[in-house]
């Protein structure tokens, strides 16, 4: 049986919140067993989902490259045809 809490009013406006509270560690072992089938299982699809979020990245890297180089293909045009017009001296008004 729990213990009541002592500071316990006659207005509640609250919700009564148990401070005594305290976990059993009944069944706790300290240690993970390497022939325990639940965490060969639980590491294997770890491993599987960081492979897999790896694969996903480096396409998902890919595409975000393209994108950025079609997005800067204007502007660098514009630089360079800019520079060469400025070089054969027909760019800015004299």
């Amino acid at each position: 049986m729990k213990p009541t809490c002592h500071f316990t009013t006659g207005n509640r406006r609250f919700p009564l919140t148990d401070y005594f509270f305290q976990s059993g560690f009944g069944e706790w072992r300290g240690y993970s067993s390497p022939h325990d089938d639940e965490s060969h299982r639980f590491h294997n699809l770890s491993r599987e989902f960081l492979l897999e979020s790896a694969r996903e990245q480096k396409k998902e890297m890919f595409v975000f490259a393209l994108v950025v180089l079609t997005a800067a293909w204007p502007i660098i045009y514009m630089v360079v045809t800019v520079v060469q017009l400025w070089l054969r001296g027909q760019g800015l008004a004299e």
